[in-house]
């Protein structure tokens, strides 16, 4: 297939056409429940899930980023229920990370305000790749005084008691961005947040996938990342959004497959 394309149709048509153990990242929001609206496109999940599974290669990632309608005053649960699902189809459950919304939307309601959305990093076996973005540490130089406790034990020091902390460390899996505006698209991706799961969970050359390409976020931070894309959405109007978005990167594409 084409690469560094973006396909006009539904992503189960895209997929169809793509071999097994294909694609090394995935990363994409779907549309959760009723939030959002894509000119009557109908969202059948479970075939969805089954064929990233098969399109996936072993050890690679996809990054599913979603959250949860309001219904009669409960939340529906429907971001964990795909969760488990993936995991029936034969992905692991990796890491449950957060994406933390800097500015959200305020909402009259009996609740506290919804700032985030679940992002579930799912892997076909062991991820083949973790490229870990870095934080300063707080105390870098000092000697490390950590413990922990085990339950009904006595505090146990640390691996790494007594020993100088490092320059720097792990970020945690909670990440906060600014949520991106476009007039022309109703649920913008972060494209920060979208380049720094393509740095983390791939590298320079292989294929990024996004399902539900939307706006091109993915696409943009892929291509940014030295990376090559291959995206499916189902609206028109998104496609030339999305064209128009990627025209001053058309000259930095990369086919080393």
């Amino acid at each position: 297939m084409e690469l560094n394309k973006t396909y006009n149709e539904n992503c189960l048509d895209t997929m169809k056409i793509m071999p097994d153990e294909f694609i090394d990242l995935t990363v994409t929001s779907p549309p959760y429940d009723n939030l959002r609206q894509y000119k009557g496109y109908s969202f059948p999940f479970e075939d969805i899930a089954k064929e990233l599974y098969r399109v996936t290669k072993t050890g690679g990632v996809v990054v599913w980023v979603v959250s949860d309608a309001t219904d009669s005053g409960s939340e529906t649960g429907s971001s964990l229920k795909q969760a488990l699902y993936f995991m029936q189809c034969g992905f692991n459950l990796h890491d449950t990370m957060i994406y933390a919304k800097q500015f959200y939307v305020p909402l009259t309601h009996n609740r506290y305000e919804q700032e985030f959305e679940y992002m579930f990093v799912l892997s076909k076996g062991k991820p083949k790749t973790f490229n870990p973005l870095k934080t300063k540490t707080l105390f870098a130089g000092k000697k490390s005084t950590i413990t922990h406790r085990k339950t009904g034990e006595e505090p146990v020091r640390g691996t790494n008691y007594g020993e100088a902390r490092k320059e720097e460390r792990i970020i945690g899996n909670v990440w906060w961005f600014q949520p991106n505006r476009d007039s022309k698209h109703p649920a913008v991706f972060p494209e920060k947040l979208a380049f720094a799961h393509i740095q983390s969970w791939s590298n320079e050359g292989e294929l990024v996938y996004d399902c539900f390409m939307g706006s091109g976020s993915t696409a943009k931070a892929a291509l940014s990342a030295k990376r090559n894309f291959i995206g499916s959405e189902i609206s028109e109007d998104y496609c030339k959004l999305i064209d128009e978005k990627l025209e001053p990167l058309r000259n930095n594409l990369f086919t080393n497959l």
